[in-house]
C-alpha cells in the first residue's frame, strides 16, 4: 500500500476531500483544552497538584529555594555529593570550552568527540566489562536496549515494579519487533520468576532468547533485587540478565560499583547493566549500557535513540567522567553515605515514623494519602527541610509517601534538621 509519509513532496498535495473535512476537526478541537482544564482543576481541588520548586544555586546538602531560602535537601539523588564537587564542576567547564556545545548532529553522521570515548572506557573499566555506550538519559538507554537486541521469538520477563523506562522500553520493543513476547513476574518473587522462566522454555512461540530484566534498587520502595539468586535462575534456564542500577551505582557495595557488588557478584556476572549519570555520578544527565563489545557494536549500528538523537553534551561527558574518577579514588564517600543512611533511618524511627527497611539511600515513609503526602512535604519545607511527597500516578493509589533520600554530603546537623522536622509532622498530622 502506498504510504503518503514516504513520498517526497507529498505535503504539497492536499486532496480536496481532506480539505472538506477540516471544519469538523476544528469543531472537535475544544475537547482537549476543556478536559485538560478539568484534570488540573480536580488535582488542585484534591490537594494533589504538584508544584515545581525553583533552585537558585547549586545542588548540595543544602539548596537555596525561591521563596524559602536555604533548606536542607533530602530529595535529590546526589548520593555521593558530587553534583557540586569542584573537580566535577571544573571538568564540565573545561569540556564546554574545548568542545563547544556539541556537533549539532548525531554521532554516526558528524563523528564522536574523544570525550565520549574516554567516558565510555571509564564506565566499562568501572564495571569491569568489555564496553559501554552513552545516551542522553537512562530512559533512552532502556528504550534502546530491548528494541535493538531482541528479535522475533525472544521473550522479556520483567519485574512488575520495574522503573517506567524499562516498562516503556519493553512495550516499545514488542511493538517494533513483531513476535517478540513479554511477561511480568511478581515483585522480587523468585518462585514467580522461576515459573515464568519454565513457561517461557515450554512455550513453542519462544524460539529465541530469554531476557530477564530488573531494577537493582527499586526507586519507590528502596528494596533491592536478589541478583545472585536471579543469576542462578538465569543460568539454569539459559537466560540473559539485565539490571538497571541507576539507584544502586555509587551507593551499593564497598566501592560503589552497585547492587551486584553489594551482593558479592562481579560486573561480568550481569549480562547488561543500564544506569544513569544524573544521580550519584555527577548529577547532570545521561545514561549508559555496559556489557559485551558485540552488543554495544549492535547498539551503535541499530539503536534508534542514538541514530536519531545527538550525543550526550560534552560538558556532561567530561563532568561525569571526573565524577567516576573521584568515586574510584575516594571509596570513603560510599562509607560516609552508608553511615548517614544509618543515622537518618534511626532519626526517622526516633521521630515516630516507620521507614521501609533497606540498605539503600532511599528511605520511604508511607502515609497512604496523596494529598496528605503533599501537605506534609509543604510543611517540612516551611521548617527548612526539602522532602518530596509522592502519590499517584508515580505510586499506586493508597501508597503515597514521603521519600527521604540521603547523601554523603549531609552532616549531622542536616540529619538533625530532618529528624526535628519529622517530629513536628508527627504532632501536627497524627
Amino acid at each position: 500500500m502506498h504510504d503518503p509519509f514516504c513520498s517526497i513532496g507529498a505535503h504539497r498535495q492536499v486532496p480536496s476531500r481532506i480539505a472538506r473535512l477540516r471544519p469538523m476537526t476544528t469543531l472537535a478541537a475544544p475537547t482537549f483544552p476543556s478536559r485538560t482544564q478539568q484534570i488540573l482543576d480536580t488535582l488542585r481541588q484534591n490537594g494533589q497538584l504538584k508544584h515545581l520548586q525553583t533552585i537558585e544555586g547549586p545542588m548540595d546538602a543544602t539548596v537555596k529555594l525561591k521563596d524559602y531560602g536555604e533548606v536542607a535537601c533530602f530529595c535529590s539523588n546526589n548520593y555521593l555529593g558530587l553534583a557540586n564537587h569542584p573537580e566535577v564542576v571544573e571538568a564540565g567547564i573545561a569540556g564546554i570550552r574545548k568542545y563547544g556545545a556539541g556537533t549539532a548532529s548525531v554521532r554516526f553522521i558528524c563523528g564522536t568527540f574523544d570525550c565520549h570515548h574516554t567516558l565510555e572506557a571509564r564506565i566499562a573499566e568501572f564495571y569491569g566489562v568489555e564496553a559501554s555506550y552513552t545516551f542522553t538519559s537512562c530512559w533512552n538507554a532502556n528504550e534502546a536496549i530491548f528494541p535493538t537486541l531482541c528479535e522475533q521469538g525472544d521473550i522479556i520477563i520483567s519485574d512488575e515494579l520495574n522503573h517506567a523506562s524499562i516498562i516503556d522500553g519493553v512495550r516499545l520493543a514488542a511493538v517494533i519487533k513483531k513476535g517478540l513476547l513479554k511477561t511480568v513476574y511478581r515483585h522480587n518473587d523468585l518462585n514467580s520468576l522461576r515459573q515464568k522462566l519454565a513457561e517461557a522454555r515450554a512455550n513453542p512461540e519462544m524460539t529465541g532468547t530469554i531476557w530477564v530484566v530488573t531494577d537493582g534498587v527499586f526507586s519507590m520502595e528502596g528494596d533491592i533485587a536478589d541478583l545472585p539468586a536471579m543469576r542462578k535462575l538465569c543460568d539454569e534456564f539459559g537466560a540473559y540478565l539485565v539490571v538497571d542500577d541507576s539507584h544502586g551505582t555509587g551507593v551499593m557495595g564497598k566501592t560503589g560499583r552497585g547492587t551486584h557488588e553489594h551482593q558479592g557478584l562481579a560486573g561480568t556476572q550481569i549480562d547488561y547493566i543500564t544506569g544513569t549519570l544524573g544521580k550519584a555520578l555527577g548529577g547532570g544527565a545521561g545514561g549508559y549500557i555496559a556489557g559485551s563489545r558485540k552488543a554495544i557494536d549492535l547498539l551503535i549500528q541499530r539503536g534508534r535513540p542514538t541514530l536519531f538523537s545527538n550525543a550526550l553534551p560534552c560538558t556532561i561527558a567530561c563532568s561525569a567522567d571526573k565524577a567516576i574518577e573521584v568515586l574510584m579514588r575516594e571509596p570513603q564517600r560510599v562509607a560516609k553515605l552508608r553511615a548517614n543512611v544509618d543515622a537518618a533511618r534511626a532519626g526517622i524511627r526516633d521521630a515516630g515514623f516507620e521507614v521501609l527497611q533497606s540498605p539503600t539511600a532511599i528511605c520511604p515513609i508511607i502515609v497512604h494519602d496523596t494529598a496528605k503526602a503533599i501537605a506534609m512535604s509543604k510543611r517540612l519545607l516551611e521548617l527548612g527541610v526539602f522532602v518530596i511527597g509522592f502519590g499517584f500516578p508515580v505510586v499506586p493509589e493508597g501508597h503515597a509517601r514521603l521519600r527521604v533520600q540521603i547523601s554523603a554530603a549531609h552532616e549531622a546537623s542536616h540529619i538533625k534538621a530532618l529528624t526535628d522536622g519529622l517530629k513536628v509532622l508527627r504532632r501536627e498530622f497524627s
